[in-house]
């Protein structure tokens, strides 16, 4: 072989790695939109990336994700869901607030939510079976559940106690339903809203001079963000509280009924995962709680005074002692 030839034979081997990467293709980048913060949500995203590795996507091998958190100013989200469509992310994973936001920019890019509200109310979709468009995902809806829960609460606290009723200005409808819930069991409810940390102090400072002395804490993203300092001041407060999520309760609220927001966050990694392998978003289903959970905290109870009732004990899927 001639060296001129055994130069360009070198010359061309040289150049197939860099043509080899050049024709692989581009790693799908999923855009994940939050109201809340990173430190509130650890376990939810560690739940939604379990849910990609069972879809077949591990982040940093086959997938990236683009992170975007408002930390719960609400004014941040539109900027923050543009940002994302400028990033050209393969999907969006939103919960529900944030999921509005990334639906008012773009009409292409699917969009899987995670809510524990009623997204047809909300306006996400119109139709739970197919929703048609871009957007689908997962409901851990606990609205039905609130007369329930309130009806727990009302088992707990004497009669003549006034319980006041936190709630997530998010959330459409649930002051209604709380009122008459609360007519049907005979309770004076005094009903407050709040969407930042100074909203929730002024709630509560309202609360004790009203003389509540019983708390229930509506659902939604703004109030479950803010959960450490519900639950500080209602351990402050000597105030029994009623919560929509166990996360309330593993830091230190009396109880919780409704489904497992950690498990709708995993189920929305598996849905992010079947956009990824090509499913129209239109084309799934949105999915539905199958099961909910009674979680009773009896330390704290001890420490408010509370006898729980056997029945109610009985009745819990969980009882931390």
């Amino acid at each position: 072989m001639k060296r001129r030839d055994f130069i360009t034979l070198l010359g061309g081997a040289a150049a197939w790695p860099l043509v080899a990467r050049a024709q692989q293709p581009a790693v799908p980048v999923i855009g994940f939109l939050n109201t809340q913060g990173a430190a509130a949500n650890a376990n939810r995203t560690a739940a939604f990336r379990q849910g990609l590795n069972e879809a077949g996507f591990v982040e940093g091998r086959n997938v990236s994700i683009e992170f975007r958190w408002a930390d719960n100013q609400l004014d941040r989200l539109p900027a923050l869901a543009a940002e994302l469509v400028r990033r050209r992310v393969t999907v969006i994973a939103a919960n529900a607030t944030a999921a509005l936001e990334a639906k008012a920019v773009t009409t292409t890019i699917p969009i899987v939510f995670v809510s524990g509200d009623d997204p047809v109310d909300l306006g996400l979709i119109t139709n739970l079976s197919r929703p048609g468009g871009n957007v689908t995902g997962v409901s851990f809806f606990v609205g039905p559940l609130d007369p329930k829960r309130l009806e727990l609460l009302h088992e707990l606290v004497p009669k003549p106690t006034v319980i006041a009723i936190l709630l997530d200005l998010t959330v459409p409808n649930l002051d209604a339903q709380l009122r008459n819930a609360a007519r049907v069991l005979g309770r004076d409810t005094l009903i407050l809203q709040a969407k930042t940390e100074a909203e929730v102090n002024a709630a509560f400072a309202s609360i004790v001079q009203a003389g509540a002395r019983a708390l229930f804490v509506g659902a939604g993203p703004i109030l479950t963000g803010l959960r450490r300092q519900i639950t500080a001041l209602a351990a402050r407060h000597a105030l029994p509280g009623s919560y929509g999520s166990r996360e309330f309760v593993e830091m230190g609220g009396l109880m919780s009924y409704g489904a497992s927001p950690t498990d709708a966050y995993r189920r929305g990694g598996i849905y992010v995962g079947r956009i990824l392998k090509g499913e129209k978003p239109g084309d799934l289903p949105v999915e539905l709680p199958t099961k909910y959970e009674l979680v009773i905290n009896l330390p704290v109870a001890k420490a408010l005074g509370l006898d729980i009732p056997p029945k109610l004990i009985a009745l819990a899927d969980e009882v931390i002692e």
